[in-house]
């Protein structure tokens, strides 16, 4: 259960601000049919994450426990500093897939948005810490769902007053802590 809720806080919180989210609002605008975009959100997140999974699940079975503590300590610091560059997003990608209608649009657009992004990223390595599959890819996809969702249905007013900057402050912080513990917990008693 931790695994899940981890990986949806984190997901939920890096998504704040992200490209994918920013392309939720892009398509909301465009389209003015929440429930096949919220619908292609969510098919294409569980393909996207159920891939990252799979991968984090591979590594993890090929690093041995030392190994795979520097991998994750590492890429956990790396996100933090990612987490404080800005995204944008292209609007062509939207106008490019249009032909395919609202759903296949969005599970197109969505899907190759979020190919290395940073939740992607993230959900790659939260399989490969809690060696958990189903728990981190439900749980990345519910934080998608819970940050993308919302801007599909009230768009623009919501990211208005969401202090976008501070929440990828927080999240950075969150990011650096676990890589921060993920490093250092085997040689300090209690942590691990």
């Amino acid at each position: 259960m931790e695994a899940f809720l981890v990986s949806t806080g984190i997901v939920a919180l890096a998504e704040m601000g992200d490209k994918t989210q920013l392309l939720s609002l892009v398509l909301a605008a465009r389209f003015r049919k929440p429930w096949p975009i919220v619908l292609g959100i969510f098919v294409a997140t569980m393909v996207n994450h159920g891939l990252a999974g799979a991968v984090g699940a591979w590594v993890n079975a090929f690093i041995g426990p030392d190994g795979m503590r520097w991998v994750l300590g590492v890429s956990f610091i790396a996100m933090a500093v990612w987490m404080l560059i800005p995204d944008k997003l292209e609007d062509e990608a939207v106008k490019s897939f249009s032909r395919w209608g609202v759903f296949g649009t969005t599970v197109v657009a969505f899907f190759l948005a979020e190919m290395g992004d940073k939740t992607q990223i993230a959900t790659v390595m939260l399989a490969a810490q809690y060696n958990a599959y189903l728990w981190v890819v439900l749980g990345t996809t519910l934080g998608m769902m819970l940050a993308n969702a919302p801007v599909v249905w009230l768009g623009d007013k919501l990211v208005k007053k969401v202090p976008i900057r501070l929440v990828h402050v927080i999240s950075a912080v969150i990011f650096l802590v676990l890589g921060l513990v993920a490093l250092f917990a085997q040689s300090v008693p209690g942590l691990a």
